[in-house]
């Protein structure tokens, strides 16, 4: 089973994103050095502990760091740009870096409302979400002479894309269009289970995909024992908590006892949004890997995790990395 790398590039307490960026492009050398097939970035803006928002512009760095891991987004949310400009943007990622780029959208605008309108000069309450995924790919698909309309560089590029979602509309439209599946179970897992079965079942064979290609996200926090994993996890536990309360902030640190910081009801919210997590040592993130994976049946897995400290980061990544070698 492929596996492969979610990345936010998260900006902790105590640093600034300067330093986030470097982070970042460590450990996609890190991850291609593990064997992750794909390094993705996702679009968030107006929050001070992400600083992928430009996601394009840092895929383009991250390809430039390393030699032959995939570097994409997971993704570009749609709705924010014109699909002739996400079209020439990717166009010129695949002609810097040729067949290594993916590019996952989404239909979610990646931040609040009074955000969503600045991104958006003229925002629409029309969803016109299927037809501009349609019109970007005709923008990346192989050249058509007769087109008034071309993307230069995007045309014949053939950057794949992706569908990302966490509800059925994304997996129905991705069936329809018989587009690769990401689903963001890594904060909305809900609807996990249906939305693969929709995808699956409604599936229709395509130029892209001859059979169904569904990939899960799974957070990770992998350390030496299960109560260091616990607490890594915290940090995670503490963002969400607060990007709830529309407090969003730099990544805050790890705490010993996350019952001292979220009341029970918070907390139990905050974990069933996260409970596709494998959290502790090697062999109870090993049990957990594989009781996800034998229920959901993916075809490929990409990991994530928020955690504080890099070298933590780079080492959870690194023990996922050598149980997923063996499934």
């Amino acid at each position: 089973m492929r596996y492969s790398l979610l990345d936010l590039a998260p900006v902790p307490e105590g640093t600034d994103i300067p330093h986030a960026l470097k982070n970042s492009a460590e450990l996609a050398r890190h991850a291609e050095r593990l064997g992750y097939h794909r390094y993705w970035l996702a679009e968030h803006h107006n929050m001070p502990g992400i600083a992928s928002a430009a996601t394009a512009v840092l895929i383009g760095h991250i390809a430039s760091q390393t030699s032959t891991i995939r570097v994409g987004a997971g993704g570009i949310m749609l709705p924010n740009h014109a699909p002739y400009m996400v079209a020439e943007a990717f166009g010129t990622l695949a002609s810097l870096y040729g067949d290594r780029i993916d590019l996952g959208l989404g239909r979610a605008p990646g931040t609040d409302m009074a955000t969503a309108r600045a991104l958006r000069r003229g925002l629409s309450q029309q969803d016109s979400f299927p037809q501009d995924v349609i019109d970007l790919i005709g923008f990346l698909s192989p050249e058509d002479p007769e087109a008034r309309v071309r993307a230069f560089p995007g045309q014949g590029t053939n950057v794949p894309v992706w569908i990302l979602g966490s509800s059925l509309y994304g997996a129905q439209l991705a069936a329809h269009l018989g587009l690769p599946y990401a689903f963001a179970s890594h904060f909305a897992p809900s609807a996990l289970a249906d939305a693969l079965d929709v995808y699956r079942r409604s599936f229709k064979p395509s130029v892209f995909l001859s059979k169904p290609h569904a990939m899960m996200a799974i957070n990770v926090f992998a350390a030496n024992s299960d109560t260091e994993g616990v607490r890594l996890r915290t940090t995670m536990q503490l963002a969400f908590a607060r990007l709830r309360r529309g407090m969003p902030g730099k990544l805050p640190a790890p705490v010993d006892d996350i019952t001292a910081h979220l009341d029970p009801v918070t907390l139990e919210n905050v974990n069933a949004a996260l409970h596709v997590s494998a959290v502790g040592g090697p062999d109870t993130v090993r049990a957990r890997l594989a009781e996800i994976i034998a229920r959901y049946q993916p075809d490929e897995v990409i990991l994530t995790g928020q955690i504080h400290d890099h070298r933590a980061r780079m080492r959870s990544f690194e023990i996922a990395a050598g149980i997923l070698r063996d499934f």
